[in-house]
C-alpha cells in the first residue's frame, strides 16, 4: 500500500510494524544497557567513575568558545527553538488536513516537559558530586542541559525531516544537531559543570527517547 509524504506526492509504507528484532534492540536496548552500566558505576565510584573524573581534570579550561556552547542547553534557549519548530510543523500538518494533526507536536513537546520527572529523582538519588571547580555540592548526574539540548534539537529535527526536500538537506539537518549536541556536552565538560559520563548517561536516556519518537512517527504515518 502506498501513501502520500506532507506534499501530496507518493511514498511507500515504512516498514514498522516488521523491525527487525536487532534493530530494535539497538535502538531501545542498547543506550538502556550503557545508561545502566554508567549509572552503577557512578553509585559503585568503580573504575569508570574514577576513569571519567581523571579525564575530566585533563579536559577543564574555561574560555568563552565553550562557555557559548555549553549555554546552547539552557533551556531558554532550547526550548524556543523547538517551539518554533513545533508551531511550524503542527501549522504545516493541519493544512494538509490530517486528522489529529496534533499529535507529532504534542509528543514532541511531552518528551520536553517530562525531563524533570526523571533527571531531578535521579539527581537526587545519586547525588553525584561536581567537578572540584563547582565547589561542595551535588546532584550532577545526570545532566540536565544535556537532556535538554538532546531533546530539543533531536526532537525538532525528527519533527522538520519529513518535511525536507532532498536527502542532502534532511543528511545535513541531522549533522547540524548532532554536532550541535556534541558540542554542548563539550561545552559542559570543558567549563567543568559536568563529568563527561554526566552527559554521556544523558544521551544515552535521550536516545531512548528520540527513539521512541521516531518509532512514534512512522507508526503514525503508516496507520
Amino acid at each position: 500500500m502506498r501513501h502520500t509524504d506532507p506534499d501530496g506526492h507518493p511514498r511507500t509504507t515504512p516498514p514498522v510494524r516488521g523491525w527487525p528484532t536487532f534493530l530494535l534492540s539497538v535502538l531501545f536496548g542498547l543506550p538502556a544497557a550503557l545508561f545502566a552500566l554508567i549509572t552503577w558505576q557512578v553509585v559503585a565510584a568503580g573504575p569508570l567513575a574514577r576513569a571519567d573524573e581523571r579525564l575530566s581534570d585533563s579536559l577543564v579550561q574555561r574560555g568563552a568558545p565553550t562557555q557559548f556552547l555549553a549555554d546552547l542547553g539552557n533551556i531558554t534557549v532550547a526550548v524556543p527553538v523547538l517551539a518554533l519548530v513545533l508551531g511550524y510543523v503542527a501549522w504545516r500538518t493541519r493544512a494538509t488536513g490530517r486528522d489529529h494533526w496534533w499529535r507529532p507536536s504534542a509528543a514532541a513537546a511531552l518528551l520536553m516537559a517530562v525531563i524533570p520527572l526523571w533527571v531531578i529523582p535521579l539527581k537526587e538519588l545519586i547525588a553525584r558530586s561536581g567537578p572540584p571547580i563547582m565547589g561542595p555540592g551535588t546532584g550532577f548526574y545526570p545532566s540536565g542541559h544535556t537532556a535538554t539540548a538532546s531533546l530539543a534539537y533531536g526532537g525538532a529535527v525528527l519533527l522538520l525531516l519529513p518535511w525536507l526536500r532532498g536527502a542532502l538537506v534532511r543528511r545535513a539537518v541531522v549533522v547540524i544537531a548532532v554536532v550541535v549536541n556534541i558540542g554542548v556536552g563539550f561545552g559542559l565538560v570543558r567549563q567543568g559543570y559536568h563529568w563527561p559520563l554526566d552527559v554521556v548517561a544523558s544521551w544515552c536516556v535521550c536516545a531512548t527517547l528520540l527513539s521512541s519518537l521516531w518509532w512514534f512517527g512512522s507508526r503514525r504515518g503508516s496507520d
